[in-house]
This record gives C-alpha cells, sequence and structure tokens, in this order.
C-alpha cells in the first residue's frame, strides 16, 4: 500500500484497505482483531501523519522527538501492532496492561476485549499520557485507564492482567507478577543490542518465549531503562553500539574508520527477502563483542548488510561488521548477495576473521535449523548454562538462549573471554 495510491481516500476506505492488506500479509487472523482494525479511526490518534502515513502497513509514526531527533514516543506500524494482538489472544472481558501509550493501540484492545473487560495503559511522559487520554476521549473509548507513572509498579493496584503487551523496547520484563497463571505476555525484549518481540507464557517457575520477531521500539524510560554504551562517528553519519564491555573510545573508532580497512568474504550467499535474522542471535551467542553498527545511507565510509542495523564486533578502538555484494547469475531472476565483513582499526583484521567464521559456522550448522529457544527466569535463581547458548542476566529476570544441539556447532564463547 503506497502513499501514491491511497493517499486521496477516504479514512473508511483506507481503514478497508488496510485490513485487506494485514490479512494477505498474514498479520491478522483472526476475526477480533480485524474487526478492531476496521472499527478504530487510526488517523485520529496520529493527527500530525499524512492519512497515506496513518494507513501504512508498515510504517511507524514518530510523535515526540528528543533534542537529538531521536524518537521518544511513537505509534507502531499496524503490522507490529496486529501481530502482537494475535499473539496476546485477548478474549471478550479480558483485563489488559499496555506499557507504553499511544491510545490508538489501547483503543484497539478496547474493542476486542468489550465493555466488560479492562485495558489500564502507562506511560511515564506526561506529554503522552494527556495526549493519549484526549484521543481516547475523543474517540469514545474512555473507558480505557490512562496512568501516569513509571512502568516498573505504576499499574500493580490494578492487576493480575490476563494479558500484558510492552510496546516500548524492555531490557528487562518486571510484570511477570502481574500475569494471571494462563496469561499471556509479549514484550519486545532487549538482550546484547538486540530486540525480539517474545510471548511469554508461564511453565512452573519460569516463562516460556513464544515465536520471537523481528522489531524495534522507542526504548524504556524511567527505572527499567539501560542504555547501550555508545560512539558516534563521522559527525553522526554512522554510529556503534554494544551492551557491555571496556570502555569504548571514540576517536580512536573515528580513526580506524577512516584508514584502511580489511576486507574478507565468505562464500555465504543470500537471495532477495530470504531471512537471515538467526545469525544476529548467533554472534551474540558465541561472542560478547556483537554489537550493531547503524549508518546514515548517504555515508560513502561504510556499506552494511542491512539498511539501518548491521551487526557488529567491536573493541574500544576497532570494529569488523557485515557487508554484502551482489554474486552474478546466469539467470537474471536470481540475483544472490554474498556476506562479508569490513574490519577497521588497529584490531580490524582479527575481529573481521572471527566474524568471517562464525558466519560460516552459522551457515554450515544452524542457518537451517528451527532457531534458539528462549526462556525467562526469575533473577537469583540457579539456572542451568545450556549446552550452546547463553544466560543474559538482567535486574529482575535472566534471559536464558538455548539452540537445539547438533554435533558440529561450535561451544559458545564464554563472555568476557575477549579484550
Amino acid at each position: 500500500m503506497s502513499a501514491g495510491t491511497v493517499s486521496s481516500e477516504s479514512p473508511d476506505l483506507l481503514r478497508a484497505d488496510l485490513v485487506a492488506a494485514l490479512r494477505r500479509s498474514g498479520s491478522l487472523r483472526s476475526s477480533a482483531v480485524a474487526e478492531a482494525f476496521a472499527t478504530v479511526p487510526r488517523e485520529r490518534f496520529v493527527p500530525e501523519a499524512p492519512l497515506a502515513a496513518a494507513y501504512s502497513a508498515r510504517d511507524v509514526v514518530i510523535t515526540k522527538r528528543d533534542t537529538a531527533g531521536r524518537a521518544t514516543s511513537s505509534v507502531s506500524a499496524p503490522w507490529l501492532q496486529a501481530e502482537m494482538l494475535e499473539a496476546a489472544r485477548l478474549t471478550r472481558g479480558a483485563r489488559v496492561l499496555e506499557v507504553g501509550s499511544g491510545g490508538y493501540n489501547a483503543a484497539l484492545m478496547a474493542e476486542i476485549v468489550g465493555p466488560e473487560g479492562s485495558v489500564v495503559t502507562v506511560d511515564i511522559d506526561p506529554w503522552v499520557t494527556e495526549r493519549a487520554s484526549r484521543f481516547l476521549a475523543e474517540t469514545g473509548y474512555s473507558n480505557v485507564k490512562v496512568v501516569l507513572g513509571d512502568a516498573e509498579d505504576a499499574a500493580d493496584e490494578y492487576g493480575p492482567y490476563d494479558a500484558i503487551l510492552i510496546t516500548v523496547g524492555a531490557w528487562d520484563c518486571p510484570w511477570g507478577r502481574l500475569l494471571a497463571p494462563d496469561g499471556r505476555m509479549v514484550v519486545p525484549l532487549i538482550f546484547a543490542t538486540i530486540t525480539r518481540s517474545m510471548t511469554f507464557v508461564r511453565k512452573g517457575d519460569c516463562f516460556v518465549g513464544l515465536d520471537p520477531t523481528v522489531c524495534g521500539f522507542v526504548s524504556m524510560q524511567g527505572a527499567g531503562a539501560h542504555p547501550d554504551q555508545e560512539a558516534i562517528l563521522a559527525d553522526g553519519a554512522v554510529r556503534l553500539s554494544i551492551e557491555d564491555g571496556p570502555e569504548l573510545d571514540a576517536a580512536a573508532l573515528g580513526r580506524a574508520l577512516v584508514d584502511p580497512r580489511t576486507e574478507l568474504w565468505t562464500r555465504v550467499t543470500v537471495g532477495g527477502g530470504e531471512p537471515f535474522e538467526t545469525l544476529n542471535l548467533w554472534l551474540a551467542t558465541v561472542d560478547d563483542r556483537f554489537g550493531m553498527i547503524w549508518g546514515d545511507p548517504d555515508c560513502d565510509l561504510i556499506r552494511l548488510a542491512v539498511r539501518w542495523y548491521c551487526p557488529v564486533l567491536l573493541t574500544a578502538d576497532s570494529f569488523a561488521y557485515l557487508t554484502t555484494r551482489e554474486v552474478h547469475r546466469d539467470d537474471a531472476e536470481d540475483v544472490r548477495h554474498e556476506l562479508g565483513v569490513h574490519g577497521h582499526g588497529p584490531r580490524g583484521a582479527g575481529l573481521a576473521r572471527q566474524l568471517h567464521d562464525h558466519i560460516q559456522t552459522w551457515d554450515r550448522d544452524l542457518r537451517r535449523g528451527p532457531g534458539p529457544d528462549f526462556t525467562l527466569h526469575p533473577a537469583g535463581v540457579a539456572v542451568p548454562a545450556p549446552a550452546v547458548g547463553r544466560v543474559f542476566a538482567k535486574r529482575h529476570t535472566q534471559l536464558v538462549m538455548a539452540w537445539p544441539p547438533h554435533p558440529r556447532s561450535a561451544p559458545p564463547t564464554v563472555p568476557g573471554q575477549h579484550g
């Protein structure tokens, strides 16, 4: 659905087109969620956006930025909202908590649970909650309870909840205590700079994470905030981030960026639209120097494999990142790209070789498999380390990422092993 084809149409027609597009893509699967999307006027919650942008199935609408220009509040893309609502399996009469208010998603949930249900939406920013309250009242959803406060505990008095949906990037997950025994919790959880939206369901003393989905959200503020280390290079055209490790030397990394680079090619190829998102999970498993690199598309100092955030191995003064080049074939329709590595800085050649080897291991042993399993455990309890995997320790919880056994899988690198 492009802006050029829908901009002159009415909101009612755009809403119907959006529902049809989400059904075709598979993001909408139930009649209850589809009816909510067909009913709630999305344009009333994003008045700053043109109609075409408001009803684009895959576009986020940014509603607030900080002084540096970064988004601090947004209304998520409809495809992701639909996926999360379907994952939550909301029913008539359900009690729902949303963390991160925009108003529109809360209205969708209110439509699904009906007047016999309840929706509580929490945000730490008074600008966001005032706006959400106003838009919800104006569109007839004044029964949604909008709470201003820190999501760590602001909604405790209204629980327990049959479903919890977190619509900000959360490094930790303290809300399990508020979930009803058979409830579902949908959380875009951050670990090692990766974000995956997972549906957590209770299993004994822990939660099992289902259907990890690649996504991106505005980061959590308040007590739950956990900023990554970051180095900004080339006047903001390149940004490097890593969760832990030695302090980054932005000046040294900036010099490394413009110095001659190491270039290696892996003989691993991908086709157009072919997913390879488990590569990031594998890199985060086996190398604690894993992080992300972002580059302005107009910057000619780097060539990233993915347009925006791309995997990188990173030390205080050097880095190596994933790149691609087109592999020419006789059949013009069979366009493929070979994965490669560019290394920068005094340790760049070694980082490039190690990233190269990690990619080949993933391609040989793990690429065609189901990907890792996730479980979420309380902090402070003994959690056995997986044979191939990693435990991400957080303040309230521990996230365990475990890969299915494979006879040729490399053993995980112990975090902290690299300098």
